[in-house]
């Protein structure tokens, strides 16, 4: 968008030694934004996946005795939770079998 704004501006507003040094910055400024956001964009991985649960908490929606459902993220999940856990209890996610989460009480 600098780029163009330069483009338009060295064409009909700037006398004619400021039209090409205008122009060589606003591409150097572009270029350099751009080089910018990729490498902004890129500092992390891309975390997806249900192996990205593991370690959240979450809140017990159907009892887990020792089958039941947790709300993780805001995702309903199938949960086994060996000691149990009541409707309402937080607990956390320790590992994954499957789609089901391998929960336990949060301390």
């Amino acid at each position: 968008m600098i780029l163009v704004g330069a483009i338009l501006l060295a064409v009909f507003v700037l006398p004619q030694p400021w039209r090409l040094p205008v122009i060589l910055l606003a591409a150097v400024v572009e270029v350099a934004e751009t080089g910018f956001w990729l490498w902004y964009s890129r500092r992390r991985r891309v975390q997806m996946g249900p192996e990205t649960l593991v370690g959240s908490t979450g809140q017990v929606v159907t009892p887990c005795t020792p089958q039941g459902q947790v709300r993780v993220q805001g995702e309903l999940w199938r949960a086994h939770c060996a000691e149990g856990a009541a409707a309402g209890e937080e607990v956390r996610v320790v590992a994954l079998d499957g789609l089901t989460l391998l929960v336990e009480r949060a301390a």
